[in-house]
């Protein structure tokens, strides 16, 4: 699949940036011509799912944020890769990970090429953040990235590599402010695309939020989805115990895709297919190929009057833990051996997906979902009454149950991303204020160079890092940031 605009080459970086913005109208049409293709056709003689009773799909979530500890001085120190400042400096905590973590990174660029080789059929999803990716050029790992690369483009490998869209800064969608959470989503698209090319791309059509966290605010959940399906993507991972049925009863089954449909105060509805990701963040249930081992006790369900495979998906952090770091590679090893031509073959999600619609299953056809807590909302309000009725309403249910929050849902939900964060998201709302004022509002070019600093430091301050690790230095981290965006935008626009 070649689309024309892929005969343009984007820079990686300009003017010593990454490149995350100037680019929007090629990206769009890039993955508006997507839309129009598929990444894995299917004759239209063959059966989709020949053969296949169940199926598995694994992603590994990689991400590293960028810091300023380039130096002694917090105010003045540049911006380096946290997987570089391990490297610095091995005596501290578990930094001694550092290359480990490096070659974790690295390493799906080394097996899926082994394992084709060996007539196998090995799939694999990757989600690796912007900052992630940008740090491992700015500590010189471009071995790193010419491992990713070689799987991403050869087409003798990149069917068995599925890349999933995330959030640049790697900001967690229900407490980041909506118009900067779309320029997340657009920058990882524009930096993937220079690192990678327009036609892998275009290959890219699922989504995973940072830390799993789905907002459940009916007008934030909204545009958290029509930012994704404007953006081109056709469907999102999300968490089992952050979404209900519209009668606010458990999802139904988690393991054929969903549609989740957000519908927001003034009546506007947006929706997305959904692929429910069961458990919780343990690593131990990728690096021990669990969803492989659940889908081989499962056969054939019914969806929309035709007998479908059930798709068991897991996705976990790819580097962190003893499990992870030293388990997973012959334990993927191993199920890949195992599962290729069987008839639980692993798969992406995409390539599922594709299936199904070759079977005649459209996106209509799938069971509803919605974020949780909503069904709550809905009995006390109907949408159209607008966000001043439903601020009371969400008072009303917070005064009634303490249980009852606004805040998302993520891995677990046992975590805030707004409680406790005072001194952290006031300069990150200011920042991100200003950002709105003075380049949003001003329409500054997305290609000129002040836009794209301020813009750079705007979504690393934004990194959900800075609020997951509470107080100490990576509060202070995240306050240094923002104290930077804020100062950009005032002095430079």
């Amino acid at each position: 699949m070649t689309h024309p605009a892929s005969q343009h080459e984007i820079a990686e970086f300009v003017d010593g940036l990454p490149n995350l913005s100037g680019e929007e109208g090629l990206i769009a049409a890039t993955t508006a011509d997507a839309a129009t293709h598929h990444v894995y056709p299917i004759p239209a003689s063959e059966d989709p799912f020949a053969g296949i009773g169940s199926a598995c799909a694994a992603a590994l979530h990689m991400h590293q944020p960028l810091i300023p500890a380039g130096g002694d001085d917090l105010r003045t120190a540049a911006l380096i890769s946290n997987l570089r400042y391990m490297a610095e400096h091995p005596d501290i905590g578990d930094n001694h990970n550092a290359p480990v973590f490096r070659w974790c990174y690295k390493r799906m660029g080394e097996f899926i090429p082994q394992l084709i080789d060996e007539g196998l059929q090995p799939r694999v999803m990757l989600d690796y953040s912007g900052t992630l990716l940008y740090g491992l050029r700015e500590m010189g790992a471009d071995d790193v990235l010419d491992a990713l690369r070689a799987i991403t483009v050869d087409p003798r490998y990149r069917d068995a590599v599925e890349w999933l869209g995330c959030p640049w800064g790697h900001a967690v969608a229900p407490s980041t402010p909506i118009q900067d959470y779309r320029l997340h989503v657009m920058a990882w698209q524009q930096h993937f695309a220079a690192l990678f090319g327009l036609d892998a791309l275009a290959r890219v059509r699922g989504f995973s939020p940072a830390e799993m966290a789905l907002p459940n605010h009916p007008d934030v959940a909204y545009e958290f989805v029509r930012t994704l399906r404007d953006c081109g993507f056709r469907w999102v991972l999300v968490q089992e115990h952050s979404v209900e049925q519209p009668d606010g009863g458990g999802v139904g089954n988690v393991h054929v895709p969903n549609r989740m449909v957000c519908t927001n105060s003034r009546g506007e509805t947006a929706s997305i297919v959904a692929i429910v990701k069961t458990q919780g963040s343990d690593t131990k249930l990728v690096a021990q190929m669990q969803p492989y081992y659940e889908a081989r006790g499962l056969g054939r369900w019914e969806l929309a009057g035709r007998s479908v495979p059930p798709l068991v998906t897991q996705i976990a952090d790819g580097e962190n833990g003893g499990v992870m770091m030293n388990e997973f590679p012959p334990k993927y090893f191993e199920v890949v051996r195992e599962s290729s031509g069987s008839a639980t073959p692993m798969l992406g999600v995409t390539e599922y997906l594709e299936r199904l619609e070759a079977m005649g299953v459209r996106d209509e056809d799938l069971p509803v979902i919605q974020p949780l807590f909503q069904h709550r909302i809905w009995s006390r309000m109907s949408p159209g009454d607008g966000p001043e009725r439903l601020a009371a309403a969400v008072e009303e249910l917070r005064h009634e149950d303490g249980r009852f929050h606004m805040e998302g849902g993520s891995w677990t939900n046992n975590i805030s991303w707004v409680q406790g964060y005072d001194s952290l998201l006031i300069p990150m709302e200011r920042a991100s204020a200003a950002f709105e004022q003075r380049v949003l509002q001003r329409h500054v070019p997305t290609g000129e160079y002040a836009y794209r600093n301020a813009l750079f430091h705007l979504l690393t301050a934004e990194t959900s890092c800075y609020r997951y690790w509470g107080q100490g230095v990576w509060t202070d981290y995240g306050a240094e940031l923002a104290r930077r965006t804020t100062e950009i935008v005032t002095h430079d626009l």
